[in-house]
């Protein structure tokens, strides 16, 4: 991971995957926390219960293909530490094949560009 943030936890949740990837992660990456749900949830399913088994001010979603830059955390860290209106916020979202380009995932219509 590129993050250049320290103050936190990285757990990983498995959605009752069958391929091998929870035993990776046992064996490869000892220190992050797995959760590990016994059949898969769905999407939304998944990560809400995962969500409930983590104690923590702030959560940050990313999914398996996602690639952070460093600093990518921290203007949003800032942004919520200093306006509590805010409940929720993302960073831009790049395309892979080309970074100039948002990656909306049919959303907006392509207009965001």
């Amino acid at each position: 991971m590129a993050s250049t943030y320290s103050n936190m936890e990285i757990v990983v949740a498995d959605n009752g995957s069958t391929d091998g990837s929870v035993e990776m992660m046992r064996a490869e990456f000892q220190s992050i926390r797995l959760l590990i749900n016994a059949r898969n949830e769905g999407f939304a399913g998944g990560y809400n219960t995962a969500l409930r088994q983590v104690n923590a001010e702030y959560f940050v979603l990313l999914n398996s293909d996602v690639e952070v830059t460093p600093g990518w955390l921290e203007p949003m860290l800032t942004l919520m530490e200093n306006d509590p209106s805010i409940a929720a916020c993302q960073p831009k979202l790049l395309t892979w094949s080309d970074r100039g380009r948002f990656e909306y995932a049919g959303a907006s219509g392509g207009w965001m560009d």
